[in-house]
């Protein structure tokens, strides 16, 4: 059985292609012990590609039958999901 999550891959304010290797990686690491748990409350921008990064993680966590869940997501971030119609996508996932 996989450990428990260090804690949550807290996304930094401007997640951009830049910074999109780094939350892979973080990611992935969570993924290895279990549920993943993102905490969105720091992001001003957040980039298309990095917005179905998360979708796809999340969908690697459902089929490992491990939790993912985004917490305290920021305005700015729901509004970028909004705006690009991946509502339906990111409501599952969505926390606080």
């Amino acid at each position: 059985m996989a450990a428990a999550s260090e804690g949550p891959v807290a996304l930094p304010a401007v997640v951009d292609l830049d910074a999109l290797e780094d939350v892979r990686d973080a990611l992935l690491a969570e993924t290895e012990r279990g549920g993943v748990e993102v905490s969105g409350e720091a992001v001003e921008r957040i980039s298309t590609n990095a917005l179905l990064m998360l979708a796809s993680a999340a969908e690697t966590a459902r089929r490992s039958n491990f939790p993912f869940a985004i917490t305290t997501a920021s305005p700015a971030m729901r509004a970028a999901i909004d705006r690009l119609g991946l509502n339906v996508v990111f409501a599952p996932m969505l926390r606080g």
